[in-house]
């Protein structure tokens, strides 16, 4: 019998885990992402050297194969592509809205701020505007592109003097050249991943995140469950799903970080159209809820109704990027006790400098009981 079959954009190491999942789940696999190497190229049943960014011409391949889904998980890059091809092909995706807000910052602060969401000051800046305006600003600020992830572009600014080059950094980095400055959110930073079908939304897991702090905010690791108080994630359950609404994200995954703030306010950081990357969506929720995150996506991509069940899982489950020594010290010692799950480019080799989370110095995932 023909496998049913479904399309992949993207074949990076976290992409590879959906590929072999939907095999797993009997689908003939159709990757579509550039030729550079990456895992997916080899595991996928057939691959495609187009560029993820080329939606018209991955729409032309994919209207010749009978898809029944077309999907991705931890790539902003990737969602306005996936829901572009579905679209035209009839089949499960989001809306053209959520295309626009769900990767641009500013009017995703725009769209929460409409929607009564708490939201920081913010302002929209670009490499022509004169920021004399915000010389008498209330400092900290947080400067970052509109259309850029990964901690590419961010910095926190303390005071004016600094936040013409945060500017002129995060301009380098953003796609269309444009930056937000917003109000800095003091408070424990968190993420929740969510499964969204037709409208109706459930969090599977909520994570604690460890960062560099000031001035990057780099993220050093990721651990599930967190220690957020249940009143505290009503609280949080509530904001997230008005904020979903608002963005109109109805279908697949949506990863919102957020901090828990001191005046009692949830704010939200940022809501992606994806799931979390750095492993939360791929390793940790399934090691630490026993829910099968990548599977329940496939199923929603392809219009199956996602059946929530729980497996075997562990009391807790992290994920440590080495930035230093002391990281890789760490790690070693995690690795000694037997506590480490799965390693990925760690060589150790930690003189270069990490600027971002794209250059980390490997990561490790570490499981407990």
């Amino acid at each position: 019998m023909e496998k049913p079959r479904i399309a992949i954009i993207g074949a990076n190491e976290a992409i590879d885990t959906l590929i072999k999942k939907a095999k797993e789940k009997g689908y003939e696999t159709h990757v579509f992402a550039w030729e550079c190497g990456d895992p997916g190229e080899k595991s996928a049943d057939v691959f495609y050297p187009i560029s993820v960014a080329d939606k018209e011409k991955i729409l032309e391949e994919c209207r010749t194969l009978n898809i029944k889904g077309v999907v991705s998980i931890t790539s902003d890059f990737t969602v306005n592509t996936v829901n572009y091809v579905a679209r035209n092909l009839g089949l499960v995706s989001n809306s053209k809205k959520t295309d626009e807000v769900a990767r641009n910052k500013y009017k995703m602060r725009n769209a929460l701020k409409a929607a009564g969401i708490y939201t920081p000051w913010f302002v929209k800046v670009n490499k022509l505007t004169d920021l004399s305006f915000l010389e008498h600003h209330e400092y900290p600020v947080i400067v970052k592109p509109t259309d850029r992830w990964s901690s590419k572009g961010v910095t926190r600014v303390n005071k004016y003097a600094d936040l013409r080059s945060a500017v002129e950094y995060a301009i380098s980095q953003s796609l269309q050249g444009e930056v937000i400055v917003e109000s800095f959110m003091e408070g424990q930073e968190y993420s929740a991943e969510c499964l969204c079908w037709k409208g109706e939304y459930r969090i599977l897991a909520f994570t604690q995140k460890m960062t560099t702090g000031y001035p990057h905010y780099i993220e050093t690791g990721h651990i599930e469950p967190s220690n957020i108080s249940s009143d505290k994630q009503k609280q949080v359950t509530d904001i997230i799903f008005k904020a979903l609404f608002a963005l109109d994200i109805k279908y697949g995954a949506a990863h919102a970080e957020f901090r828990t703030l001191d005046n009692g306010e949830i704010g939200i950081i940022e809501i992606g159209a994806r799931m979390g990357g750095d492993c939360i969506g791929t390793d940790l929720v399934y090691l630490s809820t026993g829910y099968d995150y990548v599977g329940l996506i496939i199923d929603i991509a392809c219009g199956i109704r996602p059946n929530i069940k729980k497996y075997s899982h562990y009391k807790s489950a992290k994920v440590t990027f080495i930035l230093n020594n002391d990281d890789y010290n760490l790690y070693l010692t995690d690795k000694k006790r037997g506590n480490v799950l799965r390693e990925f480019g760690i060589t150790g080799d930690v003189g270069g400098s990490v600027i971002d989370s794209s250059t980390r110095h490997g990561y490790y995932i570490s499981v407990q009981g």
